[in-house]
């Protein structure tokens, strides 16, 4: 490309990049079609880059014209390495995806090559998910699942399908509020027995719909969730699956039993193990925040000093992470000694070190919330611990009197 001079007329004004597939825009200027439709669909700037007049039609025109000129200059330079660009094919519209996806509600033996076709037809163009959007593609595809006894082909293409569409949260709050508690167990079946893609976007699909989901939703959600998300966090599939998983826990944990049915899905013991291993920031604050959560009742205090290691992590991290991950374990050792603190767990706090992180607490930079915290815990049970050799004698002078 460097020894022959392209015509400024074959240059989109956009990128400056030889057009491959020349389409013309209401406004009468001549655009590559890849980058006006990321500038469209993707950037959602509904105005004409060269003259900035708003596009009131995104509807674009082929220019056939100019592409044939550009494919003849390719093949008048060969000799240069110029490549002759192919005649693109024509972009798909709602006319066709609406029959497709007739014909796939007439005929169920179809369903899978729609769906196979549905898979092509997103990931081809950002126009394609607006295409797909205003057909009733999503629609198609929650009733897919709902009606779907597990066939992993039907279930595996549609999560795919959805996740890449980018739902808006009034797609996904009718989606759960029509379909809620089928879809949402549709789902889970996805996390049980799909393959590891398919739980990724079952799980990012999950986190989208509980953020919008009415409360009658967020208590009714059933043990097996849990289980299935918790294995998702074994797993370790990739970082943004572990944020949306934990997301996910932040969201339910709160309402009615689901604390309850997290612990009885192993969330305690996984959480840990993450925590004993952790390095983002992020990551760790919400480790911690789930646990502080779960540490509000009983089941999840017991697990929590059942595991060897619970109460040394949730130490370890005060003031090495992050004031919010300070705040948290302060808040779940909070919880231990208000409701849990046996005499063997008091032992142990003071052996592993957590009376003297309390007691430097309250002279580093913390916040006042976590100071007062701090110090209601060392006041709550000084008789056992404000004389021990366990805390050094620089700490000493911390220890708050009564």
């Amino acid at each position: 490309m460097d020894e022959v001079d392209v015509p400024p007329q074959f240059l989109c004004p956009i990128s400056l990049q030889l057009m491959r597939d020349p389409v013309t825009v209401s406004t009468g200027i001549t655009y590559d079609r890849e980058n006006i439709e990321r500038w469209l669909f993707s950037c959602k700037q509904y105005t004409c880059p060269a003259t900035k007049q708003s596009l009131t039609e995104t509807d674009l025109t082929p220019n056939h014209t100019l592409r044939r000129l550009i494919q003849a200059w390719c093949t008048l330079n060969a000799s240069f390495g110029i490549e002759r660009i192919p005649t693109p094919k024509s972009p798909v519209d709602k006319t066709q995806i609406v029959k497709l996806l007739n014909e796939a509600k007439k005929f169920p033996n179809l369903q899978v090559k729609c769906l196979r076709r549905l898979r092509s037809i997103a990931f081809e163009s950002e126009r394609n998910l607006n295409c797909l959007e205003a057909a009733g593609a999503i629609e198609f595809l929650a009733s897919s699942m709902k009606n779907n006894d597990y066939d992993s082909t039907v279930s595996e293409a549609v999560v795919e399908v959805l996740s890449h569409l980018k739902l808006s949260h009034d797609h996904f709050k009718n989606l759960v509020n029509n379909d809620g508690i089928e879809f949402i167990e549709s789902l889970v079946k996805v996390l049980r027995n799909g393959n590891f893609q398919s739980r990724a976007n079952a799980i990012m699909l999950l986190k989208s719909a509980f953020e919008v989901a009415d409360p009658t939703h967020l208590i009714s959600v059933k043990t097996e969730l849990f289980v299935e998300v918790v294995r998702v966090l074994q797993y370790r599939i990739s970082q943004q699956v572990s944020k949306a998983s934990l997301i996910l826990l932040m969201e339910l944990c709160p309402w009615g039993r689901n604390r309850i049915k997290a612990v009885e899905g192993g969330a305690v013991l996984v959480l840990v193990e993450l925590l004993i291993e952790v390095m983002d920031r992020r990551v760790c604050e919400m480790l911690l925040i789930v646990l502080d959560q779960l540490c509000r009742c009983a089941e999840g205090r017991a697990e929590l000093l059942n595991h060897g290691a619970g109460l040394a992590i949730v130490s370890k991290k005060i003031l090495r992470v992050s004031h919010v991950a300070s705040d948290r374990g302060v808040r779940i050792l909070t919880s231990i000694c208000r409701y849990s603190a046996t005499c063997k767990v008091l032992q142990e706090m003071l052996q592993v070190g957590i009376v003297s992180k309390l007691c430097l607490v309250l002279q580093v930079d913390t916040s006042l919330k976590t100071k007062e915290r701090a110090k209601e815990i060392l006041k709550l049970h000084s008789r056992v611990w404000k004389n021990s050799t366990c805390i050094p004698s620089h700490l000493h002078s911390s220890y708050p009197s009564n």
